[in-house]
């Protein structure tokens, strides 16, 4: 057996190792965001995996109240910064940009305060496009699934009204609205490192940015310059975007108002589907990418 097949093979095995105890995988440059941060994209993560997982296939009103509280396990505001984070993580993947982030510090002076002002600028570092085009990608990766699992499930809320349960109103409706309201935050755990790492590597380089970027990747890459200069508490204050934060809210205020209309099962059902599940997730795809323009009217 040739040299390089068994080295090959003993990375395989302590990724594999890595993942079954837990911890990270090596990320490039050894540069991993700081454990806040981390953990907010690793909860993004966590619940954006776990809600594209949301089985379609209802045959039960216990069927429909679990995956409604599945759907519902966010608060927008963390799930905005979350999803930052995540672009973060996905930008230091990029070898070119940290190496670049890195010379940059040692040539224009106070790089970190300048970022932290105006985070669009980190795409102009060496690098920073390819790492803005990882981080778009690992977005999209994660947005697409889950407005997918929207759409079929709102389908589901169609043929499911061929079983009786599913036209029978649903009993306390109050309390099942206020049972959906608390589930908010509850997925928003601590996330798991080594998935975290494992899924923005997976995504891959993408396509890199050769225009204007979108704010929440913009963010995302600065954030990431601003860990790779050890300026972590900087970096915080760039996990907030008011576009994409109000796409959030309005699509968690869209599933509680559709709910709290709702009558028999199959309307919970397409609740869920349409505003639990695909607004958020387009909310998700629209972050990744850059805002087009309005034309002008005449």
């Amino acid at each position: 057996m040739r040299r390089s097949t068994i080295l090959g093979l003993g990375l395989v095995a302590i990724a594999l190792a890595a993942c079954a105890t837990g911890r990270a995988p090596p990320v490039a440059q050894g540069i991993r965001l700081d454990r806040q941060a981390e953990a907010q994209a690793g909860a993004f993560a966590r619940f954006m995996r776990d809600a594209a997982a949301v089985d379609s296939g209802f045959s039960s009103p216990t069927d429909v109240a679990r995956a409604l509280e599945s759907a519902a396990g966010y608060e927008p505001q963390a799930l905005e910064s979350g999803m930052i984070a995540y672009a973060a993580a996905a930008a230091l993947q990029e070898p070119g940009f940290v190496e670049g982030v890195r010379k940059a510090a040692g040539q224009k002076g106070d790089l970190s305060r300048r970022l932290a002002a105006n985070p669009a600028a980190a795409v102009a570092l060496p690098g920073g496009q390819a790492a803005a085009g990882r981080a778009s990608a690992a977005l999209s990766r994660q947005g697409a699934p889950l407005t997918r699992a929207g759409a079929a499930v709102k389908q589901a809320s169609y043929s499911v009204q061929r079983q009786a349960w599913a036209k029978a109103n649903v009993p306390d409706a109050r309390g099942r609205l206020a049972r959906v309201k608390a589930a908010a935050g509850r997925s928003l755990g601590a996330g798991d490192p080594a998935r975290l790492y494992a899924a923005v590597a997976q995504a891959g380089g993408g396509r890199a940015a050769r225009s204007a970027t979108s704010p929440v990747v913009a963010r995302g890459v600065a954030v990431a310059a601003l860990t790779v200069l050890g300026e972590g508490g900087r970096a915080r204050g760039l996990l907030r975007e008011p576009r994409s934060g109000m796409c959030l809210r309005m699509a968690k205020l869209n599933f509680h108002q559709c709910l709290a209309s709702a009558g028999p099962y199959y309307e919970d059902i397409y609740c869920l589907g349409v505003h639990g599940l695909a607004e958020t997730g387009q909310c998700v795809e629209a972050a990744a990418r850059a805002p087009t323009r309005r034309a002008a009217l005449p």
